[in-house]
This record gives C-alpha cells, structure tokens and sequence, in this order.
C-alpha cells in the first residue's frame, strides 16, 4: 500500500493510493471514489481488491479544487463539503484523469497489461463514462446516479459493463431506473442488475444504507467479472 503521483493530461500532477496483491503481475483496477474522496472507504476497498488478486489504484479526482480530501459520510457538515466538491467537479476532466490513472497502472510492472475501473456512488457514473469513452478492458458500476442522461453515447460501449443497481436508489427515482435499463437492454457488453428493496451505497461498509446480503452477493459478481475479463 502507497500513495503515487500521477501525471495529468492537461498538466499538474495528482496522488493515488495503490495496493498491490500478493502474486504480479497481475490485472489492473482503477478504483473510483465516491464524493468523500479517497477517504478510508476507498483505501480499504483497494486493499480488499489487492487482497483478490488486482492492482488496485485510487486517484483523487478532486485535487483541481482541493487535494486529498478525506471526508466521511457521517456529519452534515461533511456532506455538504461532498456534495459541494462534487458539483464543482469538472466530469469530462475527471474522466481524463482516470484515463491516465488506467495508462498509470497498466505501465506498472505489476500489472499484465489489462486494467479496468470500478467505481461507487459519483464513481459509478464515472465508470459509465470510461465504458462509454476509454479503452478500458472492463468498467463495474455500483449505484451511479444519472446513468439515464449518459445514453447518447451508450453505442460507444464495446468492452464488458456490469451496473449495480440499486432498486429503491434515493438519489435516483423509478423512472430514471427504468430508463437506464431500456437504454441499455439491446447492448450485448451491458449487465445490468437490480437488487431488490435496496438504497443507495448498500455495498459501503458501515453507510446507513448497509446490507451484508446484497453487499456481498455485487462483490462476489465483481470480482468474478474482473478475473474473467482481466485474466
């Protein structure tokens, strides 16, 4: 486990943290943040994903506004500040950055050369957008808001995707759900799945919304995804 400097595209450099497995090389993971940024969460998700195999990197994407931001989910205070970071964020540059973080991590000696993104919540969109805009080998998406306004450029998805979807999502509603699954329904490369009853960030260990069942069940998926189409 470190912490790395990545070069940005358009200049400037931004951190990451990087956990590296056991056994290299190995598939790479782009690990995107949700809005509290490369908090705890993330750092412990990356640590779990090395622990499956995966060099797991997480850049911050808030670091044109404020870098190294660690907030938690538990204060008002501190979701404001989220949501704040994140509707300042820049998506389209936000995108750039992970494609550098993807050339990052397949450059790395550790790394066989295929490399995905996984991202929750703001990083779940995110990760649509790498399906939809970057040669990345496989994207998972677990709860990304807003997906249905992404569909103009669904046709551009030709490498596995695979959506976790949240069915009661808070921030999201019945119809923009099943928008998003009509959108992308004709989409050989799109695995779109439901989890019955379940809110938003059910797979946040700790978060409000928390359930080991479903938690558990999305990762397995995951993981599952990522060593076939990363091995």
């Amino acid at each position: 486990m470190s912490e790395v400097m990545i070069d940005a595209a358009d200049g400037g450099r931004f951190s990451a943290y990087a956990a590296e497995p056991k056994v290299t090389p190995a598939g790479g993971l782009v690990v995107i943040q949700e809005i509290f940024g490369v908090n705890a969460v993330m750092r412990e998700l990356c640590d779990w994903y090395a622990s499956q195999g995966f060099l797991a990197v997480c850049p911050d994407l808030f670091w044109r506004q404020q870098p190294d931001v660690q907030l938690t989910d538990k204060t008002e205070a501190e979701w404001n500040q989220a949501f704040a970071l994140m509707n300042g964020m820049d998506q389209d540059k936000a995108v750039e950055d992970l494609k550098a973080t993807l050339a990052w991590v397949r450059g790395q000696k550790g790394c066989t050369g295929k490399a995905g993104s996984v991202g929750y919540c703001l990083g779940g969109r995110l990760a649509f957008l790498m399906a939809e805009r970057s040669d990345s080998d496989a994207n998972v998406g677990y709860y990304g808001v807003g997906l249905e306004g992404l569909l103009g450029e669904a046709g551009k998805i030709g490498k596995p995707l695979l959506l976790h979807i949240a069915e009661k999502d808070k921030f999201s509603s019945p119809d923009k759900r099943d928008a998003l699954l009509a959108g992308v329904k004709d989409n050989k490369w799109v695995t779109a799945k439901v989890y019955p009853g379940m809110d938003h960030a059910f797979a946040r260990l700790g978060g409000e919304h928390y359930d080991a069942d479903a938690a558990e069940e999305a990762n397995r998926l995951t993981v599952e995804f990522f060593r076939t189409h990363l091995g």
